[in-house]
């Protein structure tokens, strides 16, 4: 059976254990496990020409519980039983059905799960966690994996009005620790176009935005970060929606992610990621480069300082 384009579990890549079909390597070690095991699932499914209620009554699951293990959003944690049952009902080949279950039984648990960060966002987390290209538009704001802690404790009080004190400094921890993609050994490449406005929004105070311009500065000289300013003077841009993100992995696998009041919204359709690929391009062309940025940023941060 040919493979279908797009597949990621038979993706050509590296090593994983020795599954393969005469020489193709059937997964990729690189981007987040539980997206590669929905999308493999629910391609092997439309290659096969079955329905979700077919696959269930194969698999001797119920169709809610198919339909969960096709969504990588889903807080079920895919267990490796299932994705065999699954697969093997939805017509994969020996080796297919190998590599999802693989998977299942290498995917770590999130330090994310159980702990500070809101159930809504744990999708966002875990694609931090395991892609390697973050590009984001932050017109309010400075994203989450720039913040100081200070800077997140201003903007976490302003927004959880109605919590213990004690709650926002585990949600402030949580963002930080969120970071630690930004060093880690294989360290995520982040890639932001800030509007110019997020440097003029006093948050917390003075001091707090003097702290906060003065890392994003120290961030946008390390080889991993790109700061791009959206300088006032651009004017009308590509992205009047507000702040978004996409990763990508080097498995080719894309999603969007659009900040929205309480929650966010995924996506990862072919179309919405290329759509929010092409507005973070043209947001890109319309800022200034890094260098002219970073002068920007310094300017900003003598206001403060004054």
């Amino acid at each position: 059976m040919a493979p279908m384009p797009g597949l990621a579990v038979i993706a050509e890549a590296g090593q994983t254990g020795g599954y393969s079909e005469e020489g193709r390597q059937m997964t990729s070690t690189a981007g987040p496990r539980r997206l590669q095991i929905a999308k493999g699932l629910a391609q092997l499914r439309l290659r096969s020409g079955l329905t979700l209620e077919e696959v269930a009554k194969r698999s001797g699951y119920g169709k809610t519980t198919v339909g969960r293990y096709e969504d990588w959003r889903s807080q079920t944690r895919p267990k490796a039983r299932t994705v065999r049952l699954i697969a093997e009902a939805a017509g994969g080949t020996a080796a297919e059905i190998a590599a999802l279950v693989r998977l299942a039984e290498d995917m770590p648990e999130g330090w994310w799960v159980g702990g500070a960060v809101p159930e809504w966002l744990h999708p966002l987390v875990m694609l931090e966690h395991e892609g390697d290209e973050e590009g984001a538009f932050a017109p309010s704001v400075v994203p989450g994996l720039l913040q100081t802690p200070a800077y997140g404790m201003a903007i976490h009080l302003a927004e959880q009005v109605r919590q213990p004190l004690d709650v926002v400094e585990r949600l402030v921890a949580a963002r930080i620790k969120r970071q630690d993609v930004l060093t880690r050994e294989n360290p995520l490449h982040l890639w932001v176009v800030l509007d110019q406005a997020v440097l003029r929004r006093e948050v917390g105070d003075r001091q707090v935005m003097a702290e906060q311009i003065n890392h994003l500065i120290a961030q946008a000289r390390k080889p991993n970060i790109d700061i791009q300013i959206l300088p006032w003077k651009a004017g009308a841009h590509a992205a009047g929606l507000g702040h978004f993100v996409t990763i990508r992995s080097e498995d080719g696998l894309g999603s969007v992610y659009v900040e929205m009041l309480g929650g966010g919204l995924y996506m990862d359709t072919t179309e919405d990621v290329k759509r929010y690929t092409v507005a973070l391009d043209y947001l890109r062309s319309q800022a200034v480069d890094t260098a002219a940025s970073l002068k920007i940023m310094a300017a900003e941060l003598k206001e403060y300082e004054k």
